[in-house]
C-alpha cells in the first residue's frame, strides 16, 4: 500500500535499464510513492513503464542517454533530463547522478560526496554493481542494473524508506538472471 503520510516516503531507486525495465523491478516496486532513476535510461518507452506505476519520476541522464543514442523522435525527451537532481524526503535530501564523471570504471564515493554535501543519500548509477556504502553521511548507493544489460547476477532496484523521526532504511532487490534459468 501507498504510504499516506508525508513522514514516510518509499523511493523506488532504479538504474541502468538500457532500454528494458524488467517486468520483476516494475511489480516489486509499485507500492512506492515515487521514483528515481540515475541514468543510462536509453529509451522514453521506460520512462513510460515507470511511470505507469508509479507517476511520480525523477531521472537524470547517464553516459548513453544523449540525443544520438535515443531514437530520432525522442530527442526532446532526453535533452530536457538534467545530469543531477536532487529531491527533499523527510530527514534528509536525497540526490542523484549518473557518476561516470567521477570515475570512469568506478566512481569516486568522497567526490561524489564533496559533489553533494547537503545529501543524505547520493544514487549513481553507471557500473551495473548494486552496493550501499553508510560508512559516513552522505551514504552513497548503486542499485545496479533494472534492465537486462550487465545485470551483475540479475536484475536490481532499491527502496529508500525516509522518514523525519527514524533512520532510513534501504532494502537492496535482486532478481534471479532470467538468462540463467
Amino acid at each position: 500500500m501507498t504510504s499516506t503520510s508525508s513522514d514516510v516516503v518509499r523511493v523506488a531507486i532504479l538504474s541502468d535499464t538500457h532500454g528494458i525495465v524488467d517486468p520483476r523491478i516494475l511489480e516489486a516496486i509499485k507500492d512506492c510513492d515515487q521514483a528515481i532513476h540515475a541514468g543510462d535510461i536509453c529509451s522514453a518507452s521506460v520512462l513510460e513503464s515507470i511511470t505507469a506505476v508509479i507517476p511520480k519520476l525523477t531521472s537524470v541522464t547517464g553516459n548513453n542517454d544523449i540525443a544520438s543514442l535515443w531514437s530520432e523522435d525522442e530527442a526532446d525527451i532526453v535533452n530536457a533530463i538534467p545530469r543531477t537532481a536532487k529531491i527533499d524526503l523527510p530527514g534528509g535530501k536525497l540526490c542523484f547522478e549518473h557518476g561516470h564523471i567521477h570515475g570512469m570504471h568506478q566512481p569516486d564515493h568522497g567526490l561524489l560526496r564533496a559533489a553533494h554535501p547537503d545529501a543524505r543519500l547520493i544514487v549513481y548509477g553507471h557500473t551495473h554493481i548494486m552496493l550501499v556504502d553508510d560508512s559516513t553521511v552522505p551514504w552513497v548507493s548503486n542499485p545496479g542494473a533494472a534492465g537486462a544489460t550487465r545485470t551483475q547476477g540479475g536484475p536490481s532496484c532499491m527502496i529508500l524508506t525516509a522518514s523525519a523521526d527514524a533512520e532510513w532504511d534501504i532494502e537492496m532487490i535482486r532478481f534471479a538472471d532470467a538468462s540463467a534459468a
